[in-house]
């Protein structure tokens, strides 16, 4: 396996420091092959990752709900789970923004402000801390877009938002753009919600399918092969769509890409 060793110019982190998997549960019992992907790409730079046990659901689909009763103890929960380490990381932008920026409504204790403030999405944490410049295990020789989520990019800035003006930037494309083989494929309204929203796609079925449809059209008119994001409930909701309406279309996340599988 190809190791920290091989990337240059990085920013490195001592083995001492206490790194943390956060794995949201839908990847946990829907897409495992994220989670592993995750773990061995940052064990490939030299990081000593440990993964609670005990973690659950950090509270993201009653808090988005408003009942935010509810979520309370799923947060604290997550608070005493990963309280004793220095970095938080995990391959789901909605949920790191849901621990970053909407634990209000418990105590904001000294644990809650540290793990508040240290959870990372893998993306921003690839590209802002470790300052990771090559990928030289990985090859994707493939036409891809990417998805960077509304949570990704208006809650954690991981790219600029089209409605706001300033100079573009996109984290999750500098990270793929090092990817040997990958061709990154610009689409017409690359930061257009696809309709998921978490409870949005129940209780608005038929206005959010027809926004993954036309995400998923945006795509296929520009000869993209895959979508790739840092939100698998996105792809999760757009793979649906595309499947269901007979479109030749593939979704996977970057952790995948990054990592050179598990595919």
């Amino acid at each position: 396996m190809t190791t920290q060793t091989e990337a240059t110019n990085q920013s490195t982190i001592s083995k001492d420091t206490r790194i943390a998997l956060f794995i949201p549960c839908y990847i946990d019992m829907m897409f495992p092959e994220v989670g592993i992907a995750t773990l061995q790409l940052l064990e490939r730079f030299g990081l000593n990752v440990s993964y609670p046990l005990n973690q659950t659901c950090c509270g993201q689909p009653m808090a988005n709900s408003g009942d935010e009763a509810n979520a309370a103890p799923a947060e604290l929960l997550f608070v005493e789970n990963f309280k004793e380490f220095d970095f938080i990381i995990g391959p789901a932008g909605s949920c790191v923004k849901q621990v970053r920026c909407h634990f209000d409504v418990i105590d904001q204790t000294d644990d809650v402000k540290h793990v508040r403030q240290r959870t990372y999405e893998l993306v921003e944490f690839l590209h802002d801390i470790l300052n990771v410049d090559s990928f030289p295990w990985a090859e994707f020789h493939h036409s891809v877009a990417i998805h960077n989520s509304c949570s990704s990019i208006r809650g954690l800035g991981i790219a600029k938002p089209s409605e706001i003006m300033g100079v573009p930037f996109d984290k999750t494309a500098d990270l793929l753009s090092k990817v040997k083989g990958l061709v990154l494929t610009p689409v017409d309204r690359p930061d257009d919600c696809c309709g998921f929203g978490g409870t949005f796609c129940v209780t608005d079925e038929a206005v959010s399918a027809r926004m993954g449809l036309e995400k998923a059209h945006d795509h296929l008119r520009h000869g993209v092969e895959y979508v790739v994001s840092p939100d698998m409930s996105c792809l999760m909701h757009q793979q649906g769509i595309a499947q269901r309406s007979g479109l030749d279309l593939k979704y996977i996340h970057v952790a995948q890409v990054l990592n050179g599988g598990p595919f």
